[in-house]
């Protein structure tokens, strides 16, 4: 019952946005996330270093510049901005709080951030998700301020929330042995606090008026290349799957639950996990040929981007993954596919491919 409860939800914010799109007004949308949907925020971060401002990301981008996206092109939240037929949200960082684009939504996401505060420490500059909120409740008072608090409230409460965090919690964080989370707390306890920490960063969305959410769940983080380097054979780590597969599952039964308990909430949990997992295990039948590394030859367990002298592979549509984190242009662009066409009745055609 939930789980239809959710996909009916999934519908009705994914509806809410196709018909905003095919009307005068562009829906309005917020992003929230880590780089898997960054669009430039770090670069105004002058301490970070979880930055993606330089060749060769971006290459596939219109333009064939670095914009701060961690991949060679564009991310899922782009390509399915491209779909709606509406701009992809700017970084937050690059609106003055007077600008009348706040009115159409931003994107908060940052390289290196987590659900918790403490992941991505030695990122030194990047805003966790407790910040994407804080910077959220910036926009609101800009947006009060602008055009009053009853209109500010409607947008609010009509606006679609995009939310994809808690890989690096992970990657950056617990499987990290030097750091102090993987010493301080077994897993269950730490799925717990990943949890109930996420349960009040949601409820605070809320009471800052946010109703329609979309939390975009992880993919097979043992999978991705700076995991499989830990494994002798290159093979996916297993145990570190089993627990993506147990916080998605805890994060739908959050999801479901907040639905009952607050007023008026359009939560809806997506699920990919199934669909990476198959692109990563049977690439050919996506058209790739390389899923096990990525098209940089950057895969360690710490670093893993895709640096100026990196050495890039010679058909970057051949390769799932980018760098060691994050997929390929080419990637996004089917997974997004996949996702979109889960939520609508009629299959979209997949966005174009780049040019190189």
């Amino acid at each position: 019952m939930e789980v239809m409860l959710g996909i009916v939800l999934a519908i009705t914010i994914f509806t809410t946005l196709a018909a905003a799109a095919s009307s005068a007004a562009s829906p309005v949308t917020f992003v929230f996330g880590d780089s898997l949907t960054e669009v430039g925020n770090n670069n105004y971060l002058q301490y970070s270093l979880a930055k993606s401002n330089y060749p060769w990301y971006g290459i596939d981008y219109a333009g064939g510049q670095a914009t701060g996206r961690f991949t060679n092109g564009r991310t899922i939240g782009d390509i399915i901005s491209e779909k709606l037929g509406i701009p992809s949200p700017p970084p937050y960082l690059s609106v003055s709080q007077n600008d009348d684009a706040l009115l159409k939504g931003v994107n908060y996401a940052s390289g290196g951030a987590g659900i918790l505060n403490d992941t991505g420490l030695y990122f030194i500059q990047r805003f966790s998700f407790d910040d994407q909120i804080q910077n959220f409740n910036k926009t609101t008072e800009a947006i009060k301020a602008k055009i009053g608090g009853e209109a500010a409230a409607k947008l609010c409460s009509e606006a679609v929330y995009f939310i994809g965090i808690g890989s690096n919690d992970y990657v950056n964080n617990y499987l990290q042995p030097f750091l102090a989370d993987g010493q301080q707390y077994t897993y269950d306890e730490f799925v717990e606090l990943l949890i109930t920490t996420l349960e009040g960063q949601l409820m605070r969305l809320y009471k800052l008026g946010a109703r329609k959410m979309v939390f975009h769940g992880l993919g097979p983080l043992g999978c991705i290349p700076s995991q499989r380097v830990k494994s002798k054979t290159r093979q996916c780590l297993k145990r570190v799957n089993e627990w993506v597969i147990e916080f998605n599952s805890k994060v739908q039964k959050l999801v479901a639950s907040l639905n009952r308990r607050l007023p008026k909430a359009k939560l809806a949990f997506a699920d990919t996990y199934g669909d990476v997992f198959d692109l990563i295990n049977n690439p050919t039948a996506y058209g790739f040929k390389v899923s096990n590394t990525s098209c940089c030859n950057v895969d360690t367990s710490l670093g893993g981007l895709c640096l100026p002298n990196s050495k890039m592979c010679t058909n970057r549509n051949d390769y799932v993954f980018w760098d060691a984190f994050h997929p390929s242009d080419a990637a996004n662009a089917v997974l997004a596919d996949k996702l979109f066409s889960r939520l609508f009745p009629q299959p979209p055609s997949l966005a174009p491919a780049p040019s190189h």
